[in-house]
């Protein structure tokens, strides 16, 4: 909470400021309290080390008029510790001395001090200095209370906006899901496995460029509509527990682009550009193209394939394999992972292959905490 000025109200009490008055003449501590201590709460330390430690304890002091020409400690010194302490470094200091060179003033202010007032002192002078940046103080602390507040906010709504948006993508996601009488923790599953590869290569060479940290969280947010284009597929062919025919497997490879096609259209809905919507649009498209370009629905090859692409290519091949679907029951980690290592270099990106075979436990976890029999956690 900010301060309020010595004469202002709060819950019907007078609020004080407290100064701290720093000199090592008695006389002039003296004086320097009679003028204030009707107004304000008065604190007086007789050398540079005393105000030191007045001026790091609670309540901390909001102003503190300090002389210049002190022994041990002089003013200045005593001011660029001040300043060194976080606790103590917004505190305004004025300092109060008889001296009257410009190169002094200029030094006092290069250290942060607020002003100067020139000994002997003028009652009125001091009231009206300490006045002023009592009330630039009390602005500056408004000012620092509403930024943390309006910082607080920002990231909070932020946080929403990210909590409601990583919800529409599941819900949206999921629409492709009920109808290929998949689960939930499919989606789940293939984004762990996408993370992982990702993170696994984020310094190889082929990929250091692409698989920033940014790149990644925008990969994992946008990998569970991979295969949102399934909405698209009639239910005799999405659902057909046995072999399509060379009709029906034409039609089902159309989801490929029905998916991206989708994700076009609500990229350009979009006000401005969104990162996530242009990697799934990329994810949903290509993830059926293979390394040696057999794959569809572009036939693309190499690293002609994106590479969001490529790593869901291989996270997406592993969890069909190893899951159960009406066509098939589900194979082991260990077969599956045969299978993919028997498509390095013709299916998979070479190097995606040898991140899988280094992070299998990883893959293996994953598996098996977001197995078809459990609830996602």
């Amino acid at each position: 909470m900010t301060q309020q000025p010595a004469s202002s109200i709060r819950d019907g009490e007078k609020v004080t400021s407290t100064i701290l008055i720093v000199d090592d003449a008695p006389e002039n501590l003296a004086v320097l309290g009679e003028v204030l201590a009707p107004a304000f709460k008065v604190r007086a330390a007789n050398s540079g080390a005393r105000a030191l430690q007045i001026a790091a304890s609670t309540p901390r002091p909001d102003l503190i008029l300090l002389d210049i020409m002190m022994p041990d400690m002089d003013g200045f010194e005593v001011l660029a510790r001040l300043r060194e302490d976080g606790a103590t470094r917004d505190i305004p200091v004025i300092f109060v001395t008889a001296m009257d060179a410009v190169a002094d003033e200029e030094r006092g202010l290069a250290l942060g001090a607020v002003d100067y007032i020139a000994k002997p002192i003028q009652p009125a002078i001091v009231m009206a200095r300490v006045r002023a940046h009592l009330e630039l103080k009390q602005a500056r602390d408004w000012l620092k209370d509403q930024n943390s507040y309006l910082e607080a906010e920002v990231a909070r709504r932020m946080q929403e906006n990210l909590m409601i948006q990583d919800v529409s993508i599941r819900a949206l996601a999921r629409l492709a899901e009920v109808r290929d009488l998949e689960t939930g923790n499919h989606l789940l599953r293939t984004q762990g496995y996408v993370q992982t590869l990702a993170e696994t290569l984020q310094n190889h060479p082929r990929f250091a460029a692409v698989l920033t940290p940014r790149f990644i969280r925008t990969l994992v947010k946008s990998a569970p509509l991979h295969d949102i284009g399934k909405v698209g597929i009639p239910d005799h062919i999405l659902q057909k527990p046995g072999p399509l025919t060379a009709e029906e497997w034409h039609i089902m490879k159309t989801h490929a682009k029905l998916g991206s096609d989708a994700i076009g259209n609500a990229e350009r809905d979009a006000e401005h550009p969104i990162d996530f919507l242009a990697v799934a649009k990329e994810i949903a498209h290509r993830h059926h193209e293979k390394w040696d370009g057999s794959g569809y629905p572009d036939g693309l090859a190499g690293d002609g394939i994106p590479v969001s692409a490529r790593l869901m290519a291989l996270a997406d091949v592993f969890d069909a394999l190893t899951s159960r679907r009406v066509y098939k029951p589900p194979m082991s980690t260990e077969q599956a992972a045969a299978i993919i290592l028997q498509g390095r270099g013709v299916h998979f990106d070479p190097d995606v292959v040898d991140a899988f075979i280094a992070t299998r436990d990883r893959f293996d976890a994953i598996a098996r905490r977001y197995s078809d029999g459990e609830q996602p956690s």
